[in-house]
């Protein structure tokens, strides 16, 4: 699949961070909301929306979110400017 990929950065309701990746963002955001999401959110609930950026495509994202996945916490809060 082709077109826009979102890497995104959720701020749990404990405080831990979780970084992942979309086509449809707001549909990600209510999934995750819902529990229907990944499961490390399922059990952090509510989650808020801390920090997007696009990607032209889901191999770009992909790469992108490894990259953050391997950012430390202060690395990754500085990046939602916290």
């Amino acid at each position: 699949m082709t077109g826009k990929y979102t890497v995104y950065i959720l701020r749990c309701a404990d405080g831990t961070l979780y970084t992942g990746i979309t086509n449809d963002l707001a549909k990600r955001l209510r999934t995750h909301n819902a529990g229907h999401g990944a499961k490390y959110t399922r059990a952090r609930l509510p989650v808020s929306l801390a920090y997007s950026e696009e990607a032209p495509d889901k191999p770009a994202a992909l790469r992108r979110e490894l990259a953050i996945k391997a950012l430390t916490r202060e690395e990754k809060l500085r990046l939602i400017g916290q």
